[in-house]
């Protein structure tokens, strides 16, 4: 495995860290107003959105 694809794992292991942090923020029923309810599934849809990002990429890399 290169160094470049070690280090979109790190880079993809601390995305599922946050993202599961925010899933555990809304399970928790922590978002006091709608709008921090829609903020927060906002940067999850996002996080997850990168990580398939990240996966395409290596996925190019690892075919090259």
């Amino acid at each position: 495995m290169s160094d470049e694809i070690r280090a979109l794992a790190l880079v993809q292991k601390e995305i599922e860290k946050y993202r599961q942090e925010q899933v555990a923020f809304l399970a928790a029923s922590r978002a006091d107003t709608f709008d921090e309810y829609k903020k927060v599934c906002g940067v999850i849809r996002g996080l997850g959105i990168a990580d398939n990002i990240i996966n395409d990429l290596v996925q190019r890399m690892t075919n090259e």
